[in-house]
């Protein structure tokens, strides 16, 4: 059982590094990595950004789901695409949260979750 999790954890880590490198080549504002997996079944990690319009949001969602699909994973779902105020792409343990720059300000998703662990996005995007 031990070599699944570890198996999970990498598949984690690598679907981390893509989605935080996709939504930083596609000028993302304030990428946030927040580790819920202990306080919550929903997910593990929550990725939160923000565009700066709602084709900026577009983009940035486009953009990580194109580079997931490249690895052969597809979102168990997507909302929010057609108003693209806030789009979430649900890949079950990791769900991605890019708003519209107001819109996360009202939601606050980083208050609501300050008891979980806030990793630094830049280490996702420092080089091998």
């Amino acid at each position: 059982m031990q070599m699944n999790t570890e198996k999970n954890t990498a598949a984690q880590q690598s679907q981390l590094k893509t989605i935080i490198k996709a939504l930083d080549s596609k000028r993302a504002e304030d990428i946030q990595l927040i580790g819920i997996r202990d306080l919550t079944i929903v997910a593990d990690y929550f990725v939160i950004a923000n565009g700066t319009s709602n084709t900026h949001t577009k983009a940035l969602a486009d953009e990580v789901e194109f580079q997931l699909k490249e690895q052969g994973v597809e979102p168990l779902r997507v909302e929010g695409y057609s108003g693209a105020s806030w789009i979430i792409l649900d890949y079950g343990d990791i769900v991605v949260h890019v708003f519209y720059k107001e819109t996360r300000e009202f939601y606050n998703l980083e208050k609501l979750w300050r008891d979980g662990e806030f990793i630094s996005a830049e280490n996702y995007l420092e080089e091998e």
